[in-house]
């Protein structure tokens, strides 16, 4: 693409061709904000600018660069306004199975992104591969990013996950080629400090094995039965259990069957009544999306999505969004009948 090849372009020509790199900007975004809903945003003030932009445009680098340019600074601009997304485990100890289960809607929670939707912004070749790659997508990773400053955030992204040229990166942010470096490192080290040290070990990917999927059938299988016994025998010891919205979170296998039991029991206070579940995935991990039916309701209906993080056959995470919004962009009914 030459230069001044977007300026004599009409709109729905201009549409049509910065849209090819939609899927890939969100993730971009989805990466920056830690929000599928607030990525979506983004994309879309990301081509408006480019559209007002236009001229701008010289050929010198890809259309796709020059996208990422402006959707990085968007974030950016974005970020001076939004809250934080974070996880519970991020604000608070741990709790026990005797805490009250306050809802906390003051802070900005983490959002899944779905497989599916991963995928469509990899088509196959291999820069755009490295975007999706699991180990700059799992929810603790992007858990991490949301913890570093806003250019540390957007410098490691550019750097480790597109590919970017120190250069290209410290031009984009405004920074000299030392300071971007220094960035990259203070966020590396950070993420370092953030994430488990067996991270590299992690079975993240959508390819479970054979014992991985048995384990997946079986806790869908004992949820749907809240069957309390075989629920605890797929736990590792040391499994961490977050809720959010519910602010408060579970680093031991005792305290997650103990909260679990009550909600499980019909003659608990705590008792929530019956559950479907659906097994996806997203964030490259395996997922199961939960429908509740209350006591003296008569349908299931949309109560969260739920990721599991293994070591061997065993759970070790388990990470249950309780939001509904997001069952339409899982593209999942708010409704069972059974």
């Amino acid at each position: 693409m030459g230069e001044g090849t977007l300026t004599g372009l009409d709109e729905a020509t201009f549409e049509q061709l910065v849209d090819a790199h939609r899927h890939e900007l969100r993730v971009h975004c989805y990466r920056m904000l830690g929000s599928f809903e607030e990525a979506e945003d983004l994309v879309q003030e990301t081509f408006l600018r480019a559209w007002r932009g236009r001229a701008d445009f010289e050929g010198r680098a890809s259309l796709r660069t020059w996208l990422y340019r402006i959707a990085t600074n968007a974030c950016l601009d974005a970020l001076d306004r939004l809250k934080r997304r974070a996880l519970p485990s991020q604000l608070m100890p741990a709790s026990g199975p005797e805490a009250d289960l306050p809802l906390n809607t003051d802070v900005a929670w983490l959002q899944p992104y779905p497989d599916e939707l991963l995928d469509l912004a990899a088509p196959g070749d291999a820069p755009d591969a490295m975007v999706v790659a699991r180990e700059t997508i799992e929810i603790a990773y992007i858990a991490a990013l949301q913890l570093l400053p806003p250019k540390q955030r957007a410098t490691l992204i550019l750097r480790d996950v597109l590919a970017w040229s120190a250069k290209d990166t410290a031009a984009l942010l405004e920074l000299s080629v030392p300071s971007a470096n220094s960035a990259l490192q203070r966020a590396r080290a950070t993420l370092k400090e953030q994430l488990p040290a067996q991270r590299s070990d992690w079975s993240v990917t959508s390819e479970l094995t054979a014992g991985q999927r048995e384990a997946v059938r079986k806790f869908m299988d004992a949820h749907q039965r809240s069957d309390i016994n075989a629920l605890a025998e797929l736990l590792a010891d040391d499994v961490r259990a977050t809720m959010p919205p519910l602010s408060m979170w579970y680093d031991n296998k005792a305290d997650v069957v103990g909260v679990t039991s009550g909600s499980y029991d019909p003659n608990s206070p705590h008792y929530m009544g019956e559950w479907r579940s659906h097994l996806t995935f997203a964030n490259r991990q395996p997922a199961f999306v939960s429908y509740r039916r209350a006591p003296g309701d008569t349908v299931f209906r949309a109560f969260g999505v739920g990721l599991l993080r293994f070591d061997g056959d065993l759970i070790v995470e388990m990470t249950s969004f309780i939001d509904t919004s997001m069952f339409p962009v899982f593209g999942l009914p708010m409704e069972l009948d059974e």
